[in-house]
């Protein structure tokens, strides 16, 4: 038989845990092209959350970030398309054309079941 503070221990311990798991937040588990990578070539980009996605809370741009040998370039934005996967959890970024040589940033918004918004980036080279 367990005591009767150590009962209200463990119960007070295990809504304490179950509480922070209910307000877990969205997280990027997996990015392609990979954060700091190299590439020969993307005409998209690929963002896997640790949850599903709520449609169309959930966007994304892409900015070309430096070109070779323009050494003043301006950032520039990419025409893309942004749409959810079919598993809920990817954030797909088509790009209207192959990606020229070059730097890039993803920066992302995902919105999952808890309803607040996580914001990051992503970077990435084609070379």
């Amino acid at each position: 038989m367990v005591a009767r503070p150590a009962l209200h221990a463990i119960v007070f311990t295990a809504a304490v845990l179950s509480a922070n798991l209910a307000q877990a937040r969205i997280a990027l588990a997996d990015a392609s092209p990979a954060n700091g990578s190299e590439v020969a070539s993307a005409d998209r980009v690929e963002l896997r959350f640790s949850e599903r996605l709520i449609p169309g809370a959930s966007t994304a741009q892409l900015t070309m970030t430096a070109m070779p040998g323009m050494r003043d370039h301006p950032p520039m934005g990419m025409a893309v398309t942004v749409s959810t996967g079919r598993d809920g959890k990817t954030l797909r970024i088509v790009a209207d054309q192959p990606l020229p040589h070059g730097t890039y940033r993803v920066d992302w918004r995902a919105m999952g079941t808890d309803r607040r918004p996580a914001l990051g980036k992503v970077g990435f080279t084609v070379r």
